[in-house]
């Protein structure tokens, strides 16, 4: 797979879903939280006034945090994963 531009293929790391004490559970769509996942791709990044090209910030087999409404989400061979700009790229996470 290849990316294009300043664009960063992640595959998603599911969050564990969470319960309270008293065992409710509590549905994603109830809190915005931070989301995480492994890239996958990344473009050679955007071109500059110059001509040159600016570097994308992460690399592949790195796991990034995200905001969970960026990005594009897309199926490739019946896997799923999201295609954002390498700015929307929050942060670069230790393995959990």
């Amino acid at each position: 797979m290849l990316a294009m531009n300043d664009n960063v293929v992640v595959k998603v790391i599911e969050h564990e879903r969470k319960m309270t004490e008293g065992g409710i559970h509590i549905p994603d769509t109830a809190y915005r939280k931070p989301m995480r996942g492994s890239v996958v791709a990344v473009g050679p990044g955007r071109k500059t006034s110059d001509g040159t090209r600016a570097p994308v910030e992460v690399g592949v087999g790195e796991e990034v945090v995200f905001d969970e409404q960026v990005g594009y989400r897309i199926k490739i061979e019946g896997e799923e994963y999201l295609v954002l700009a390498g700015h929307q790229c929050l942060a670069i996470s230790e393995p959990v």
